[in-house]
């Protein structure tokens, strides 16, 4: 999955991609580096994220989708928790849902997904980090919960993806628990997806100060390891690394399944 940020305020490209021509530019980009899907977000969720009106975040987002649903070889994801923007993204061209809220901040979120067809992408977070908690029984609480959302809409079990939200509500050692113990939250039943891509967790283990764009190698280590715990998916910045990285994974653990 590539990361297409139209916000001016993202932690790691903010205000590079923002205009419809920029977008479609970097789409386009991540596309032929052989990105799978393009998910586009127009509301920043980094820590101390100053939240966006909905009219805003559609303005950022849509004339993108629009320019780049018939043009892109690969479906798009709109990366929002708001039902209205969602319900707005997939009449634009959109075709999944990627919510940072796992349908619980507006549940008719899921409704809309449903009435569309769209698969789901449910992410854990929490409003505030408890560091004493057991993050995984936490998550495998708030997935409950989300799943129950889903299926009430309609949404069948097949059109569902997990996401442990690295970087969303959890401690630094948290972080690093949900990811070491991926297995637990995959023996669900559903896809995973992972999206370690840059995040400060990243810059904690260098020996150095590193700026988000610095830290590749941390990140081709992290989903790398992901994969082979039972990601199926790795939402990313760099498309082409991260490619050739996967490749070797699944050369290694699937080598029936040559891509």
């Amino acid at each position: 999955m590539g990361i297409l940020n139209v916000t001016p305020d993202s932690f790691s490209d903010g205000g590079r991609f923002v205009g419809e021509e920029a977008a479609c530019r970097q789409a386009d980009a991540l596309a032929a580096e052989g990105a799978a899907l393009v998910d586009i977000g127009g509301e920043s969720t980094r820590p101390g994220h100053v939240p966006v009106p909905v009219e805003e975040e559609q303005a950022r987002v849509l004339p993108a989708i629009r320019a780049l649903a018939n043009r892109l070889s690969v479906p798009i994801s709109i990366d929002t928790y708001k039902a209205s923007t969602a319900e707005s993204a997939l009449a634009a061209g959109a075709r999944i849902v990627n919510d940072v809220w796992g349908l619980q901040r507006e549940p008719d979120i899921a409704l809309v997904a449903a009435d569309h067809g769209a698969p789901v992408m449910i992410m854990h977070n929490r409003e505030t980090v408890d560091a004493g908690l057991d993050i995984v029984s936490d998550m495998l609480r708030f997935f409950e919960v989300s799943l129950g959302i889903a299926r009430r809409a309609g949404i069948p079990d097949g059109d569902i993806v997990l996401d442990p939200g690295i970087g969303f509500g959890k401690s630094w050692n948290q972080h690093l628990e949900a990811l070491r113990r991926l297995p637990e939250i995959r023996a669900l039943g559903f896809p995973i997806l992972v999206g370690v891509s840059r995040k400060s967790l990243l810059g904690r283990l260098h020996d150095r100060e590193t700026a988000p764009a610095d830290r590749l190698n941390g990140s081709l280590a992290a989903h790398a390891l992901a994969a082979t715990l039972g990601a199926d998916i790795v939402r990313v910045h760099d498309v082409a690394a991260h490619v050739d990285a996967m490749r070797v994974v699944d050369a290694v653990l699937r080598p029936g399944d040559r891509r």
